[in-house]
C-alpha cells in the first residue's frame, strides 16, 4: 500500500465519535466526571520540583505519569472510554489501533474491567510493546508498516464484529480522561505559570487545557511538537486538522515516536486551549532523555521527555524565573534505543569523542598517547590499533580512540593539545552536533 489511507473520507469507516465536520468540544465537566469514574483505577502520580531546576533557570515541576501501571498517561483515557460503554458493548469487546502505549493502557484496563480488547499494530511496532499487549492478554494482531494500513484493518474488524473501536487521541471519553491529569497538576501546583505538554494527536493536550484552565484561567499552556512531528503547526496553517506531509513522506523517524501520527485529532483541535506552541531539535529530545536519566532517576521515552526538551531549548526564554509544570507522559522506552540514545546525548554534550591518530610503532609510541590523554583527564572508552592500513608508512600505526570528556569545553581542551603534539597525523571525527547545546 503506497498511498496513505485517509479512513474518515471512506463512509463506511469512519468513526462516529470524530466527526470531521461536527467534533466534540470536551468540557471541563466532562473531565470531572472522569475523574469521579477512574480515581480508583489510575495511579495519581506525583508532582514535584526537580533539582533539575537550577540547570534551567526556573522552577521545574514534573508530573510523572510514567509511573502509570502500563507506563504512561494512556490508562486515564483508556479506562474512562471503557467505562462509558453499555453492558452489549462490553461483552462484544472493543478494537483501537497503536503502535505502543494506548495499545497497552487499553488492554490492561479492558482485562480489569473483562472487556475483550483486540489491538491492530503495525508490523514495524517494537518488540517490548507487542509482548506487552500480548502478556496483557489482548488479542493482537500485526497488519501493515505504517499505521494507517493498521486503522484500516483496525475499522474494517470493527464493522465485522460489531465492535467498539477506541481512538487512542480523538475519542471525547479519551480527552476527558487525558485531562483529570491537568486536575491533579493544578491540585498540587495550584500557583504554576506554565504547563508544558507535548503534542501528538493532540488528547493529552486538549483535556489538560481545558482542566487546568477552568482552575487557574492565569495558567498558561505550551505546546511542544517535534520539528520531525510537526502535526499541529500544519493543523493551525490550514486552520484545520490535515494531513502532516513529513509523517507522509516517512521523514518522521523521531526519538518521539509517541508523537508521531498521520494527522491531529478533530476533536482535540476544536477543544485544545493553547497559548504558545513550539517545535524542538531531536538533539534536545537526547540530552532531555539522558538529563532525566541521571538527574531525576526516571526513564522517560522521547515522546515523554520532549516538554523538558523545550526547556532545555532556547525557544522559551519567556519562562525564566516562573514556576513550570511539564508532563513526563510515558516511559516505554525500547532498552535498546535507550542505549543508543545515551551515546548520542553524551556527544552532543561534548562527553564522548572520537579521534583517529597516526602513532610511531616504535616501543612508547602508544603509551606516549594514552599518557597524554590521562594527563589531560580523559578516559579511553574505546581504543583500536591498526598495523595495516598506513601501507605508506612501515613505521606507523593507526590508533582509533573514544574517549570521555567532561564537557565541551573539556573537549576541546584535550583536542587542541593533541593537535599540537601530532599535527597533520590528527584526524577528529566530527560526529557530533558542533551547534548543540550551549
Amino acid at each position: 500500500m503506497d498511498e496513505v489511507l485517509d479512513t474518515d473520507y471512506i463512509p463506511e469507516l469512519a468513526d462516529p465519535y470524530c466527526n470531521k465536520d461536527n467534533p466534540v468540544i470536551v468540557t471541563p465537566g466532562r473531565i470531572l466526571d472522569a475523574r469521579d469514574k477512574i480515581k480508583d483505577g489510575v495511579v495519581r502520580t506525583p508532582c514535584t520540583r526537580t533539582r533539575l531546576s537550577d540547570r534551567i533557570g526556573c522552577n521545574v515541576y514534573f508530573k510523572k505519569e510514567f509511573m502509570q501501571f502500563t507506563g504512561s498517561f494512556k490508562d486515564r483515557g483508556a479506562l474512562n472510554s471503557l467505562m462509558n460503554l453499555t453492558e452489549e458493548q462490553r461483552k462484544l469487546g472493543v478494537i483501537t489501533t497503536s503502535a505502543g502505549n494506548h495499545a497497552q493502557s487499553v488492554a490492561y484496563q479492558g482485562g480489569k474491567l473483562g472487556i475483550p480488547v483486540t489491538v491492530v499494530m503495525p508490523k514495524t511496532t517494537p518488540l517490548v510493546k507487542i509482548n506487552s499487549c500480548k502478556d496483557l492478554e489482548a488479542n493482537v494482531i500485526l497488519h501493515g508498516d505504517r499505521f494507517d494500513e493498521a486503522k484500516f484493518r483496525a475499522l474494517t474488524l470493527r464493522n465485522e464484529r460489531n465492535l467498539v473501536y477506541i481512538d487512542g487521541f480523538d475519542h471525547p471519553d479519551v480527552l476527558a480522561g487525558q485531562g483529570t491529569a491537568g486536575i491533579e497538576i493544578m491540585e498540587d501546583v495550584p500557583d504554576a505559570d506554565y504547563i508544558v505538554v507535548q503534542i501528538g494527536g493532540g488528547g493529552l493536550i486538549s483535556g489538560v487545557s481545558v482542566a487546568a484552565k477552568y482552575i487557574n484561567p492565569n495558567v498558561k499552556i505550551i505546546g511542544v511538537e517535534s520539528e520531525r512531528c510537526p502535526g499541529w503547526h500544519t493543523a493551525n496553517e490550514h486552520r484545520r486538522p490535515v494531513r502532516c506531509c513529513s509523517t507522509m513522506n516517512g521523514a518522521t523517524q523521531s526519538i518521539a515516536d509517541g508523537l508521531n501520527v498521520l494527522r491531529v485529532g478533530y476533536n482535540s483541535f476544536a477543544t485544545a486551549q493553547i497559548d504558545k506552541l513550539i517545535s524542538v531539535p531531536e538533539k534536545y529530545i537526547t540530552t532531555a532523555i539522558l538529563h532525566l536519566l541521571e538527574g531525576e532517576k526516571s526513564v522517560v521515552e522521547g515522546a515523554g521527555a520532549i516538554g523538558y526538551a523545550a526547556l532545555l531549548s532556547d525557544k522559551l526564554p519567556e519562562v525564566k524565573g516562573k514556576k513550570v509544570v511539564c508532563i513526563l507522559s510515558g516511559g516505554n522506552i525500547d532498552a535498546n534505543i535507550l542505549t543508543h540514545v545515551i551515546d548520542r546525548a553524551l556527544v552532543q554534550e561534548g562527553r564522548l569523542s572520537r579521534f583517529l591518530v597516526a602513532v610511531t610503532d616504535r616501543p612508547g609510541g602508544l603509551a606516549r598517547l594514552t599518557d597524554m590523554l590521562s594527563d589531560l583527564g580523559a578516559s579511553i572508552k574505546d581504543i583500536g590499533h591498526d598495523r595495516m592500513s598506513l601501507p605508506s608508512h612501515v613505521y606507523m600505526a593507526a590508533i582509533t580512540c573514544t574517549i570521555e570528556t567532561r564537557n565541551k569545553g573539556h573537549a576541546k581542551l584535550v583536542r587542541e593539545q593533541l593537535e599540537q603534539f601530532y599535527k597533520n597525523d590528527l584526524k577528529w571525527q566530527q560526529f557530533h552536533d558542533d551547534n548543540a547545546l550551549h
